[in-house]
């Protein structure tokens, strides 16, 4: 049985009577493993749901499954079980590289492949034994997003700190043969993966395709707090152009076989490497956009857009404030410049050192609260300052350091609002048509 921890009001589930507090016991006379066989139960036409209520008291419901509302039963662990945690030890893990004493959230390691299809977590597999690729394969879930890293067995092994990680393409292997879509991640640490090794990590997924869907190369994230830790550097001008290059030999390739670029960079590889941002047609259906790859160039083309469709105007004494990480900063302020010039606006742009990490950590969604606080005290910031929703935790406005958005207004004496990664709405926002 698993407790009900809430029901959305005026859901299907609501309107028969279920309640927070009861227990769930079974649908359509199925017991319930975890989310994977709630969702795939009640993907029927007709449900019978047990439950027990908080009173003990057992109970059979039945409902006519409306398809375009969800049943509305929420559970208070995603999983509904518990989360399988991550038994890897991987020498990049930006986990290790945290603080001490942050909200203890933040130091679980999750490595559970039902998170793929919850949330498209990226999941190393070392977790997965057969039994849960025949339950994949069994229930077609797809994409599995996989942390591949390398297909070398001895150095995955390795970079993972996990004897039984090298076995790798034989999970992959088995879900391409049931037809299972994938997408791969691999954290370049130089020395380590890149070079030959990379070329090699490719031509081994290059055979999965088409169920190996997409391939994305992304830098390794080094934080200040690397005490005792494996010794690693970021990635340099160098070897970006490096990784670039190797990426482009596999692009040929497959746009030559398949007519799909298949293997892309992060959006921070191509800024490290001094090399102008591929256009937004380059990233076709932008499969790995939350690896940080087409971030800019869809960004690009969403404001530039709006920018079209909204008519000039002289908008009389405005002025805000922009604050966002390092690496993105350049390009906010090149679209920025567009706007002002347009609706003859005052527009601000703050590019954030990151002290509280590292200055080495460039990315908007891991600024803290404490550095944008220090960086714009004294600041002129005008009638409203945007930040990131992506610096955010989730559902609330708290920063990673349990900073506050209001505690930054009062900080600041400035109004804040958090900006969607939607070029166009970023721009409905500047102009407060929203």
């Amino acid at each position: 049985m698993h407790k009900i921890h809430d029901v959305v009001k005026n859901s299907p589930a609501y309107k028969s009577g279920i309640k927070k507090g009861d227990f769930l016991i079974s649908i359509n006379n199925n017991k319930i493993q975890d989310i994977l066989d709630y969702l795939y139960l009640t993907s029927d036409d007709k449900l019978l749901i047990r439950i027990m209520t908080s009173d003990g008291y057992e109970k059979e419901i039945k409902i006519k499954n409306n398809y375009n509302y969800p049943l509305g039963i929420e559970f208070e662990n995603p999983t509904i079980n518990e989360m399988r945690s991550c038994r890897n030890k991987c020498v990049f893990c930006f986990i290790d590289q945290l603080p001490p004493q942050m909200r203890s959230s933040l130091y679980f390691k999750d490595d559970d492949y039902r998170l793929c299809f919850l949330h498209g977590n990226y999941v190393t597999l070392t977790n997965a034994d057969m039994k849960d690729l025949h339950r994949i394969a069994k229930l077609r879930l797809s994409p599995v997003n996989i942390s591949v890293h390398t297909t070398n067995p001895a150095l995955r092994a390795e970079m993972l700190n996990n004897k039984t990680a090298g076995d790798i393409l034989d999970k992959i292997k088995y879900l391409y043969e049931n037809e299972i879509g994938m997408h791969a991640q691999i954290v370049l640490c130089p020395g380590i993966n890149d070079g030959e090794e990379l070329k090699n990590t490719l031509k081994d997924l290059m055979q999965f395709y088409p169920f190996m869907q997409s391939v994305s190369i992304v830098d390794v994230g080094l934080t200040k707090y690397r005490d005792n830790l494996y010794p690693l550097k970021c990635v340099d001008f160098t070897q970006a152009n490096d990784i670039i290059n190797i990426a482009s030999f596999f692009q040929d390739i497959m746009c030559k076989k398949y007519d799909t670029h298949w293997v892309y960079c992060s959006d921070e590889i191509y800024i490290k490497a001094k090399r102008n941002i591929p256009d937004y047609d380059f990233y076709e259906d932008f499969l790995q956009f939350q690896n940080g790859v087409g971030f800019i160039a869809a960004f690009e083309k969403e404001f530039t857009e709006e920018l079209n469709n909204i008519k000039s105007s002289d908008i009389q004494n405005l002025h805000i404030s922009i604050a966002c990480g390092v690496s993105i900063a350049p390009y906010i302020k090149k679209l920025t410049v567009l706007a002002e010039k347009k609706y003859n606006i005052k527009i601000d742009v703050y590019e954030i050192k990151n002290k509280f990490f590292g200055e080495s950590i460039t990315a908007s969604g891991l600024l803290t609260g404490t550095d944008i606080i220090n960086a714009l005290k004294n600041k002129a910031l005008g009638q409203r300052l945007l930040l990131p929703i992506t610096l955010l935790k989730s559902g609330t406005d708290l920063l990673l350091d349990d900073i506050s958005l209001s505690d930054i207004e009062k900080a600041l004496n400035v109004k804040i609002q958090a900006v969607p990664q939607d070029g166009a709405e970023f721009l409905k926002i500047i102009l407060n048509l929203n």
